[in-house]
């Protein structure tokens, strides 16, 4: 890995901010729940550079949890209510706010407000030249699909009207591709689809509070993400299901995601894009 630390985006999701820019570069993409039903993503790069990451957007506290498994990962955003921003500066994540940064923002012509913030990932890392020390592997990796793995066409996750996700499997490119309200490809502003080799869905505990996000009066969303938390997950990958469960024990310690016989699942070299989903809601496998 280069020897730089993961740099964590936050990159709005709202339907005015697609299509965005960047994420086909990640290495790993967390899809979030915030406020009012819509998602956001935690954009981590590591490994390959973006010249174009954006709609770059606020902070939630969740982004602690998710990321603190990245030991000390840059997170990159646009501001964010204070309490929020105080627990950030006490975490072991390096607070990098955009609006303190302006000289690496660019404005693209098109775009508006507030969905027109974008920095590149050379910008973004150039912030910390001193720190060099990339993070520990999230997950194990295998070209050879698991045993015991169920054969799943699609997955959907419909974790509201702005963001009912199902991600299809595609034989001849070996991936999942990514659409919304079941047919409508999720493209990007260069044209590319966003496409996973693994698809993660991790069940998670969420709770509202106590602080208010929006004018709307949406409540901050938490999740119970660590200490020893745990919960149902399925990983999908080479066009099959492998139901288990996921673990993490501290902040700073990646999340395991077991099979039924409690080993770990290896994923299968490519992007990886974990959804997390409220266990409120159950994702729907087609065979």
């Amino acid at each position: 890995m280069p020897p730089r630390p993961a740099l964590a985006v936050k990159v709005d999701n709202y339907p005015s901010a697609r299509p965005q820019s960047g994420l086909d570069k990640a290495d790993v993409i967390f899809e979030e729940p915030v406020e009012g039903g819509i998602t956001r993503y935690a954009a981590v790069f590591q490994c390959q550079e973006a010249a174009s990451v954006g709609p770059v957007r606020s902070a939630r506290n969740i982004d602690i949890g998710i990321l603190g498994q990245l030991g000390n990962p840059l997170l990159v955003h646009v501001g964010g209510i204070t309490p929020v921003l105080a627990n950030i500066d006490a975490s072991p994540l390096v607070n990098v706010d955009l609006g303190a940064n302006g000289d690496i923002e660019t404005h693209p012509a098109g775009r508006e407000a507030p969905y027109d913030t974008y920095s590149t990932t050379a910008q973004m890392w150039g912030t910390h030249p001193s720190m060099m020390s990339p993070p520990q592997p999230l997950f194990t990796y295998s070209s050879s699909l698991p045993a015991g793995g169920t054969p799943v066409a699609s997955v959907n996750v419909n974790f509201s009207g702005t963001s009912d996700v199902t991600w299809k499997y595609n034989p001849a490119i070996s991936a999942f591709q990514r659409f919304y309200n079941g047919s409508q490809p999720d493209m990007l502003a260069d044209g590319n689809q966003n496409t996973a080799a693994n698809v993660i869905v991790q069940y998670v505990h969420i709770s509202y509070g106590p602080w208010v996000e929006n004018s709307e009066g949406g409540l901050e969303v938490q999740a119970d993400l660590y200490p020893d938390a745990g919960g149902n997950a399925e990983v999908f990958r080479g066009g099959v299901a492998i139901a288990g469960t996921w673990h993490r024990s501290t902040l700073g310690s990646p999340t395991q995601f077991l099979n039924a016989a409690g080993a770990v699942i290896p994923m299968q070299p490519g992007q990886t894009w974990v959804e997390l989903v409220p266990d409120t809601i159950t994702a729907v496998i087609t065979p």
